[in-house]
């Protein structure tokens, strides 16, 4: 019966991940799934959010909810804090509360450093602007409120079919100009949300089915897709793929300023997750194949 079904809330519903985990919902079909947005429920209201969780009888909550405008977060501090620092925090308080398993979206650039090997989970935080900064102050708030449930996954360079996102960018710009300008000195991984939603919903499933032990779902852990690229040569592939004629230009960071400065290396060390619990990571462009066979 649907009741026995253990529930996952998924917080962000309408974001690139949480519309992703809509899409694959129906294959994971052990599980009820309960999907909401700010207007169903506003994660950074804590009377709001205590009352939801009293209401229902969640085993695992997975928050999409981000504010992911990086350079405008420089101006709407109070609101990048309120969605990526007090909504988690909500959220994980609330799930410790009836001992629920709580994963937390988060990103690369919490780490902002000059290394050039891949990021480990253990590597110095340096978080440089706003956005940075109160996703960093977001996953240490969850990981203290529930400490031993709380699951942070940071990841890099999201795109989808869905949303705003890098790839719809290049292929909108590549049509409607002959020449582009695409940045070659930042290096990371681009990461299809498909797959990290997958990829969440594969250990939830393993857990449920104790192939996994629950408990390892604490602590931080990396997610993208396999591979290193730059922001040039992702564009490149994008315009190889879909035929499209543009002729493609490597600037510099410097030569395309913005309110809010970028990790100039974002590779994620993703052995963590592939060890702990036994997932296979897709190539970055066999993704965006995938994920182009989708967009008109």
């Amino acid at each position: 019966m649907n009741q026995e079904k253990p529930i996952i809330l998924v917080t962000g519903s309408k974001g690139q991940v949480g519309q992703e985990l809509q899409t694959l919902a129906a294959e994971f079909h052990q599980f009820s799934f309960v999907f909401v947005d700010i207007e169903e429920l506003d994660i950074t209201n804590e009377k709001a959010v205590q009352e939801f969780f009293e209401k229902n009888s969640f085993q695992y909550c997975i928050n999409c909810a981000a504010y992911t405008a990086v350079d405008k977060a420089e101006e709407e501090s109070s609101l990048a804090w309120r969605v990526n620092t007090v909504g988690p925090a909500n959220l994980s308080k609330a799930c410790a509360k009836i001992n629920a398993n709580f994963i937390q979206l988060s990103t690369d650039y919490v780490y902002h450093n000059s290394q050039n090997t891949p990021l480990m989970e253990t590597d110095i935080t340096n978080p440089n602007g706003v956005y940075a900064r109160t996703k960093l102050e977001g996953d240490e708030a969850v990981l203290k409120n529930h400490t031993n449930g709380a699951m942070v996954i940071r990841t890099s360079w999201v795109y989808s079919s869905f949303g705003n996102n890098f790839v719809k960018t290049m292929l909108r710009l590549g049509t409607e100009r002959p020449e582009l300008g695409v940045i070659y000195d930042q290096i990371g991984t681009p990461t299809y949300a498909r797959d990290l939603a997958k990829v969440i919903l594969t250990i939830l499933q393993k857990a449920e089915n104790k192939e996994v032990e629950k408990f390892l779902l604490k602590g931080i852990y990396h997610y993208s897709n396999e591979g290193v690229t730059s922001w040039y040569d992702f564009a490149v592939a994008i315009f190889n793929l879909r035929n499209i004629s543009v002729k493609v230009r490597p600037i510099e960071t410097k030569d395309y300023p913005t309110a809010a400065k970028r990790p100039p290396y974002s590779v994620l060390n993703k052995q963590k997750i592939k060890a702990t619990f036994d997932v296979e990571i897709p190539h970055w462009r066999a993704s965006l194949k995938d994920c182009l066979s989708l967009l008109p």
